[in-house]
């Protein structure tokens, strides 16, 4: 059993993982770096460790000592007993849920072995573009997780799926999806391509077929790409993309949020027993 250590200064450096956390711009430098991540809540946190991730500490208002008191137990790391009031001096924000935990990130798998054809599970994976909204990203984990899609793909510029707030949007489901980022976009879609993927680009453009088009193909390796919040996916990918693939609106809408026009390929997609 891990011990419970009070602390009641908030400049500790035992605290260290936790502090600045609303500063985005810190944080995304600074976890990829220092190989961490925060969960946050009760949920995430045990949906962390079951994943494997290795907890480096954890910080818990007194209230939820005994809610995570099985946490505590087989915790090797240490774990902080914090007032609300120190835990909001270092952290920047109320924590409202009361418990946060460092974890130890992975190390990401390569493209290839990722995609290899000898994985005979991965027929469909969704390739994010350049998606900043971390809100966003981790809904469109959590589709990816509900819908069964078997991959994720990231750009280089696209967000960090361990960032606490997608990591709490997706409320743990990125813990759950095999994912990497590409290293070069959309050079990358060569990588797909040989691994036998078909890639059907989400957007609006004169060559574009209908989401029910595509299902009626029945690609049996199929890449789902989807781009920005706002301009959508760029030239490059769309030339690279061996479809272009619309969803059908009414009402004179012309799109769909990322998160959105994710869940509804998702489904549209998925294996449907003969």
């Amino acid at each position: 059993m891990a011990e419970l250590i009070t602390v009641d200064d908030p400049d500790d450096p035992r605290l260290g993982d936790y502090t600045g956390l609303t500063d985005v711009e810190l944080r995304r430098r600074r976890e990829p770096a220092e190989g961490l991540f925060i969960a946050e809540g009760e949920k995430v946190i045990r949906r962390a460790g079951n994943a494997g991730y290795e907890m480096r500490s954890m910080l818990l208002s007194a209230k939820w000592t005994d809610v995570m008191r099985d946490v505590i137990e087989e915790a090797t790391a240490p774990v902080y007993a914090v007032t609300p009031a120190l835990a909001e001096r270092v952290t920047g924000y109320h924590v409202h849920r009361g418990a946060l935990a460092s974890m130890q990130r992975k190390p990401l798998p390569d493209v290839g072995t990722l995609l290899s054809p000898e994985r005979g599970n991965v027929r469909r994976v969704a390739v994010f573009e350049d998606i900043v909204d971390h809100a966003n990203l981790g809904a469109a984990f959590r589709n990816a997780a509900a819908l069964g899609v078997d991959a994720v793909l990231l750009t280089p510029r696209c967000a960090d799926p361990l960032y606490r707030r997608a990591v709490k949007v997706s409320m743990g489901s990125v813990f759950h999806v095999p994912w990497t980022r590409l290293a070069s976009w959309p050079e990358d879609i060569g990588l797909l391509r040989e691994a036998g993927f078909t890639t059907a680009a989400l957007c609006l453009s004169d060559r574009s077929i209908t989401l029910d088009e595509l299902v009626a193909r029945r690609h049996e390796r199929l890449a789902l790409v989807f781009g920005t919040e706002g301009d959508g996916l760029t030239a490059g990918a769309l030339d690279a993309a061996d479809a272009h693939v619309r969803i059908p609106m009414d009402a004179g809408v012309d799109s769909l949020n990322v998160a959105a026009a994710s869940a509804v390929a998702f489904y549209a997609t998925r294996a449907v027993p003969a």
